[in-house]
């Protein structure tokens, strides 16, 4: 098996994610109650969402796929489909990273969702509910109960939600170093280049891998790249709406104060996450492509947002990253052996749920290729379902 990436390992969006594996994540992003916020968080200078102008033309049919897939019965459509991937997630992840030796990159102490606002309290009700439906555990809370939990909280808050059964990893770049040397150790090879397309044969096969150096002859391929799998459906002839939501995050290295477990922001959807070495505020959305510069502004917002959740921050050395999530409008990954041509294999599109559905993505990808048939429906994630 030979691992060929224009980066090295964990250095690409994986390096700054929040760290988390949301199992309880079974609500899609879109659904009719963020499509009734989307103009107040666009006005918001601080608000999670961000659309650069300069890029709108080029999103604009992603946002109208995405308005489509907020229609209730899609929303319950999307919302079990993500289930089928979730609930295997922790079990998998756990598996892996015993079989890597990194039980210590493993945090298993749930995650607090706080809220500040009453009104952001509500809203996130209907998503609450459909959680639970989906077999969820979720303990709703009050201020004391949650400064119990996490004592750096702020007491001017309103509620909050505990989910028990999520976990995190105390430092993404351990991971993957990790199952990097894990690779290699039993018989990976990696090859740092940048692909720019595969070649297609005249039986339809993909017969050639081609970077900027050299080309490969191939017998097998699992495009697993991101927000630039484009490059490689494009080079089938497949048409998927595949975009990227830019994320950012402020890393504290000397933040000041003390915390146990992730804390998710309801009111501004990000998450202040201790890590090793310090605390990451990772978070927001912003359609602005692969090629315009970072709004570094979108970094610093997040330690003035945090400030009123967990009072006294230390800003002081913070540094400051961005990567792209890729993203597609109804929030399911392109998952599964292509229909039409043999030995190839897609593993992309998994928006904010990278991390969460990495291990079990694995899993299937692997059972695929092996000739195995995978326990979950894969249906949902066929990379056709879009024309």
């Amino acid at each position: 098996v030979v691992l060929v990436d224009r980066l090295d390992p964990g250095m690409g969006t994986s390096f700054g994610n929040g760290g988390l594996i949301q199992i309880d994540a079974v609500v899609p992003i879109a659904t009719p109650g963020i499509l009734r916020s989307v103009p107040s968080m666009l006005l918001d200078p601080k608000g999670p969402l961000v659309v650069r102008w300069r890029y709108l033309h080029k999103i604009a049919p992603w946002l109208l796929k995405f308005v489509l897939a907020a229609r209730p019965d899609n929303v319950e459509r999307i919302s079990m489909a993500l289930a089928s991937l979730l609930d295997r997630s922790n079990e998998e992840w756990i598996e892996l990273i015993d079989e890597v030796n990194a039980r210590d990159v493993l945090r298993q102490s749930g995650e607090l969702h706080v809220y500040r606002r009453k009104e952001a309290w509500d809203a996130a009700r209907p998503t609450h509910d459909l959680r639970r439906r989906r077999g969820s555990e979720l303990v709703d809370l009050t201020v004391d109960e949650m400064r119990q939990l996490e004592p750096a909280l702020s007491p001017k808050l309103h509620g909050g939600v505990f989910t028990p059964n999520a976990n995190s990893i105390t430092y993404p770049l351990h991971l993957s170093q990790r199952l990097f040397e894990y690779f290699r150790r039993n018989g990976g090879k990696f090859i740092k280049e940048n692909v720019r397309y595969i070649k297609i044969g005249e039986d339809g096969a993909v017969t050639n891998l081609i970077s900027e150096k050299r080309t490969w002859d191939i017998e097998s391929l699992v495009v697993a790249a991101g927000a630039y799998s484009k490059i490689f459906t494009k080079s089938t002839g497949a048409k998927v709406p595949l975009d990227t939501e830019r994320g950012y995050h402020l890393w504290l290295p000397n933040p000041g104060i003390e915390m146990r477990r992730p804390i998710v922001v309801g009111d501004h959807h990000f998450g202040i996450v201790p890590m090793t070495g310090g605390i990451r505020l990772a978070g927001t959305a912003e359609f602005a492509g692969l090629e315009l510069p970072p709004y570094w502004h979108r970094a610093d917002i997040l330690a003035d947002l945090a400030e009123d959740f967990v009072p006294g921050l230390n800003t002081v050395g913070a540094e400051r990253w961005m990567g792209y999530r890729p993203s597609l409008p109804d929030s399911l990954p392109v998952l599964g052996k292509d229909p039409e041509r043999r030995d190839l294999y897609w593993a992309f599109g998994h928006g904010h749920l990278g991390l969460t559905m990495a291990a079990i993505t694995g899993k299937i990808i692997a059972e695929l290729a092996s000739g195995s048939s995978p326990e979950v429906d894969l249906s949902p994630f066929r990379i056709g379902r879009f024309v």
